[in-house]
């Protein structure tokens, strides 16, 4: 690099450092959304998800800096335009990317095998989970958590921002709600909405708004777990699952007070009744309100029996326990992350 800044091909981006603040912020998006942060947690690093986890970062932010270029029309003149200069910088950057995870990485297995934590302590500091079988029913109770205080900051700012960031949402997404719509609508010429019976904060029911991704079924057909590949989903729903657009509606529910952005998924109260009864501390999930995203959702797979559904409560118990405006924030952007990489169900 000092090379080509002595010969006057670096200059532009010294006058202009944005520039590469700008590179660097999109190399770091781009390995926390291909999960390069994630080999830190790994116990050994295998050289071939090692080699994945730090070449699609950099091919994914060279992509972007060449969209960069051609919609900002960068003069020939301008380094970051060259692709020896790219390249370069993308070495580097990697490079760098696996220094660090080769130094930290011992450094953070041998810290774990210092300290033997029991099963409870294993699986709240490194799994952030809670296990509904081991957890003592007097753990916490419902005057521990931050969200029982009326008066509570946190709760005032989570409202705020499930108004706010909702009307946002809703009127940014109308026409691809419209168009999903419409589309539900050719195919089969059914109904456009689903409507559902839900159970809410402190288990009131009320009723979920979605867009429906499955063919229409009667009234009082039975509940029953969403199973993979399930047969019911149409082919327009396929895809509104798979980015999750056919959970838009519920911004309705968050702005009326039924849902929060953030928060355990409600679940159908005809399933909660046998789910109560065979998992401990399943009722304790009602103890905040429901929400469009949750930290079971960005941590589990979809539940389609009643073991996964324990494994989401684990989830859920650890967030309730954990609840801060940090983890919200976090649960957020895991939740963008899924919806780019449509990984919905």
């Amino acid at each position: 690099m000092a090379f080509l800044i002595d010969r006057g091909l670096g200059s532009d981006l010294l006058q202009h450092p944005d520039w590469l603040v700008a590179f660097g912020i999109a190399y770091s998006l781009f390995g926390w959304l291909f999960g390069s942060y994630t080999l830190l947690r790994w116990p050994r690093l295998l050289p071939g998800p090692l080699l994945l986890r730090l070449t699609a970062p950099a091919l994914a932010t060279l992509l972007a800096v060449i969209l960069a270029a051609w919609l900002f029309h960068f003069p020939v003149s301008f380094t970051l335009g060259h692709r020896r200069i790219q390249l370069a910088l993308l070495t580097g950057l990697s490079l760098w990317a696996l220094g660090v995870r080769m130094l930290l990485q011992p450094l953070l297995s041998r810290q774990r095998l210092r300290h033997f934590p029991t099963v409870l302590e294993m699986a709240e500091q490194q799994q952030q989970r809670l296990l509904p079988a081991h957890l003592p029913e007097e753990a916490f109770g419902l005057e521990d958590l931050p969200w029982t205080d009326p008066m509570s900051v946190q709760r005032q700012l989570k409202r705020a921002a499930d108004v706010s960031v909702a009307l946002l949402l809703l009127l940014l997404t109308l026409p691809l709600i419209s168009l999903a719509a419409l589309l539900i609508w050719l195919e089969d010429r059914g109904p456009v909405f689903y409507v559902q019976d839900r159970s809410g904060w402190m288990g009131d029911t009320f009723r979920l708004y979605k867009l429906r991704t499955m063919r229409a079924a009667p009234v009082d057909a039975p509940a029953t777990w969403t199973q993979r590949r399930d047969a019911r989903i149409t082919r327009v729903g396929w895809f509104l699952r798979r980015v999750r657009l056919d959970e838009l509606p519920q911004l309705i529910n968050v702005l009326r007070g039924d849902m929060s952005l953030i928060g355990p998924r409600p679940e159908r109260p005809e399933l909660e009744h046998d789910l109560e009864e065979r998992i401990p501390h399943y009722r304790k999930r009602h103890w905040m309100p429901p929400g469009l995203s949750g930290w079971a959702q960005v941590c589990a797979p979809y539940a389609a029996t009643v073991e996964e559904a324990e494994l989401k409560l684990s989830y859920d118990l650890y967030y309730l326990r954990h609840w801060n405006t940090g983890l919200d924030l976090l649960i957020l952007l895991k939740t963008i992350k899924t919806v780019l990489k449509a990984k919905g169900r």
